[in-house]
């Protein structure tokens, strides 16, 4: 599926009530929604800007992957550049 611009009614990014994260809701002209948790949209973020501010660089491929040793703080589950 690929979303274009025009396919997009809204995007709404808050901080709900009682949570501590962002999330990012895209509303589609036809009604339908998705809503993004925040480490979601830091990894599309965070794909997006390597791609466009590297120079030579024209993909990334990020993957989900259960980490045993991480950072304190950190999920265990995390999307990482393979």
């Amino acid at each position: 599926m690929i979303v274009h611009n025009e396919d997009i009614k809204e995007i709404i990014a808050e901080i709900p009530e009682g949570h501590k994260h962002v999330r990012t809701t895209v509303v589609f002209q036809d009604g339908k929604s998705m809503t993004l948790q925040e480490a979601a949209m830091a990894n599309l973020v965070r794909a997006y800007i390597n791609i466009k501010t590297h120079p030579f660089r024209a993909r990334i491929r990020l993957t989900g992957t259960r980490l045993k040793e991480r950072k304190d703080g950190f999920a265990e589950w995390q999307l990482v550049e393979d």
